[in-house]
């Protein structure tokens, strides 16, 4: 498939179908290099086979796309190479310490043996883990674990970061750290793919799509969306636009 445009990814009538239900019903939308990106939807609106198809995870039904500059139906492997990806379950290995976790995604990544040094101390300095980096990570607090999870999906310096739920069950001040640090990584040139059910959070995505029964129901910044979906309420914020937009479902 030719590479239809230069964004760190787009799609176009993008379809998947599980028999006659459909989870994704032909979306298109597009998303800038270096740009912070929200993907907003209920439970079961269809976020999750979404990213699961961009990170070559699921083979579309119909439609098409390219992440990194590759294609979503026939380069998946090549996508896995250039994203990172922290799912909104925690999935590192509780029973390894920090420093453990680091040197076996080191190598699932295929980091050069000679960068192994460079990257341990880089993530865990990153993390702010190096006073714990030998203790078991499920003795760690939940926040101390997102940072090592983030970390490790860093360690290959990926072109695009997808994040579902980041800051799920973790304290404010860990979240306002976390988003700082996002936008830190995004001013380097990072492409940053998020989904959050917080929408304070979302206000720090520069573009947001919000989905709901697999269709695209809105699509702009923060504030474009409040004032295109609530005009007439005097005070609307983010999370009015999305209640109003998600009623008629379930969360």
């Amino acid at each position: 498939m030719t590479k239809f445009n230069s964004d760190a990814i787009s799609v176009e009538n993008l379809e998947k179908r599980f028999g006659r239900f459909v989870a994704v019903d032909r979306i298109t939308f597009s998303v800038k290099k270096g740009e912070i990106f929200g993907f907003l939807g209920s439970n079961g609106s269809g976020k999750s086979t979404t990213i699961r198809m961009l990170c070559g995870i699921l083979t579309p039904t119909a439609g098409r796309g390219t992440v990194a500059g590759c294609d979503i139906e026939t380069e998946p492997e090549k996508i896995k190479q250039s994203i990172g990806y922290m799912s909104q379950k925690f999935s590192l290995y509780e029973e390894l310490s920090p420093y453990e976790n680091i040197r076996f995604y080191l190598g699932v990544y295929n980091v050069p043996s000679e960068e192994w040094q460079e990257r341990m101390e880089w993530v865990l300095q990153l993390a702010r883990l190096e006073d714990v980096q030998h203790r078991l990570t499920r003795d760690l607090p939940p926040g101390w674990r997102q940072r090592l999870a983030l970390g490790c999906a860093l360690l290959h310096r990926p072109e695009i970061l997808f994040l579902d739920e980041p800051t799920s069950g973790v304290d404010p001040i860990t979240r306002r750290h976390f988003w700082e640090f996002i936008g830190k990584l995004a001013a380097e040139g990072m492409t940053v793919f998020v989904t959050t059910h917080y929408m304070d959070e979302a206000n720090n995505c520069e573009r947001i799509v919000m989905i709901d029964e697999g269709k695209i129901v809105a699509s702009g910044s923060p504030a474009e969306i409040v004032a295109a979906t609530v005009p007439n309420q005097s005070g609307a914020d983010l999370n009015d636009a999305f209640i109003t937009l998600m009623s008629g479902r379930d969360d």
